[in-house]
């Protein structure tokens, strides 16, 4: 870390060089943090999670009761240990409560003045954040397992839902419609994620096995059929071309820059796709336990040097590295299934929900202080700059 910041301030390295190896040390020593707790509101399990992305300091959760709760990350009592404060809910009391489990919350993109609920009781409710009412509410035929607004788009105001029609339905806030629908898939659509490179590119992933793109404003279908095969097994089985697992797709998450997704799948497989040419990258995570029959929230890290992606894997979350497949680590410390996770990418925090009602908070672990006595000389060599070793030697030496 010394020469990291000896060779930044010289300027002989890459300023964001130095950040990047940060963040991924924090990342390596998330531990479960006894000095911050989560406030239990929820009276059964928690589906979803979200945290506003403009201050990062917000955090919204939904559970299996229809309950909304909204957190306030921010430690203002400025003491070693403390609690994430429930600032409001939607309980059950509340006259626009979702009638059954909330399966997706997510906040406007761009500000934190309204945010999005959907539910199994086949709502999707725009909520305005300080009035706690319902701004607008859209209605579905089937049961809704997930939705997202993009978080990139500046030319149109469009949320894909996925319900338990095979149709796509794109909610679209300006005009209070949802005629828009993007069909191909075969049975429901699991999960649903806008690109975080282009507003218009949308990936569906569907009990069918299949993963799509799609551009909104082509009529004509999807841009392309994701298939783990890359081509060489179409030949012989129309059938077992072009599905992306052997099972039904119930995650999907684009990495930060939107050049690759992750999809997972109930046939116990992750894998990595180029989001540009549709090929599976073969990256081999091993087997990546998922009984979840409906929608699975997972998360990836954002600046770090290897990426690393968060899953829920029975009671722990696993973190893999996104490029090589290798398994960091489990974090343990839920007492039931983990159904969802989210990453706060400023602080390099990861939240989990799960089925035993709680939110867990996983910190970063402090670095070690090195003690005043011990001088920068008799630090380790492999820490110092080479350019910064003392290669010259005064007359007095040489006499």
């Amino acid at each position: 870390m010394l020469g990291l910041m000896a060779a930044r301030q010289a300027g002989l390295d890459d300023p964001a060089r130095l950040r990047r190896a940060e963040r991924t040390r924090r990342v390596l020593s998330l531990e479960l943090n006894k000095d911050r707790d989560v406030e239990r509101i929820h009276g059964s399990g928690i589906n979803t999670l979200d945290i506003e992305p403009v201050e990062g300091r917000y955090m919204l959760s939904g559970g299996s009761d229809g309950v909304i709760v909204l957190y306030d990350l921010e430690n203002l009592s400025r003491k070693p240990s403390y609690t994430c404060k429930a600032l409001f809910s939607v309980g059950r009391s509340h006259p626009d409560v979702h009638k059954f489990s909330v399966e997706t919350v997510q906040w406007y993109p761009h500000d934190t003045g309204m945010f999005t609920s959907s539910s199994f009781d086949k709502t999707l409710k725009i909520w305005d954040t300080n009035t706690l009412q319902p701004a607008d509410i859209f209605h579905f035929e089937g049961t809704v397992y997930s939705h997202h607004m993009s978080p990139v788009a500046t030319k149109h105001c469009l949320i894909a839902v996925g319900t338990k029609s095979p149709k796509v339905q794109l909610c679209d806030l300006k005009s209070g419609s949802s005629s828009h629908i993007l069909q191909g898939h075969r049975q429901e659509v699991l999960a649903v994620s806008w690109s975080p490179r282009h507003e218009y590119i949308l990936a569906t992933g569907s009990a069918d096995g299949r993963v799509k793109l799609w551009d909104v404003r082509r009529a004509s279908g999807c841009l392309s059929t994701l298939d783990q095969h890359n081509g060489e097994k179409s030949k012989a089985s129309s059938e077992a071309a072009n599905t992306a697992h052997n099972g039904r797709v119930n995650g999907l998450c684009y990495t930060n820059d939107g050049l690759h997704l992750l999809t997972i799948g109930t046939d116990d497989r992750m894998r990595l796709w180029n989001s540009s040419t549709g090929e599976n990258t073969l990256v081999n995570y091993g087997k990546v336990c998922n009984e979840s029959r409906k929608g699975l929230k997972f998360a990836i890290s954002c600046g770090c040097n290897p990426e690393f992606a968060f899953v829920p894997y029975g009671s722990t979350v696993a973190v893999y590295t996104v490029f090589t497949g290798e398994l960091i680590t489990m974090l343990r410390g839920h007492y039931s299934t983990v159904n969802c996770c989210v990453f706060q990418p400023h602080f390099q925090e990861l939240y989990s929900g799960s089925k035993d009602c709680n939110i867990l908070a996983w910190i970063p672990a402090p670095r070690e202080p090195v003690p005043d006595d011990i001088s920068e000389k008799s630090l380790p060599q492999q820490h110092l700059n080479p350019a910064y070793e003392d290669a010259w030697s005064s007359s007095d030496d040489e006499g």
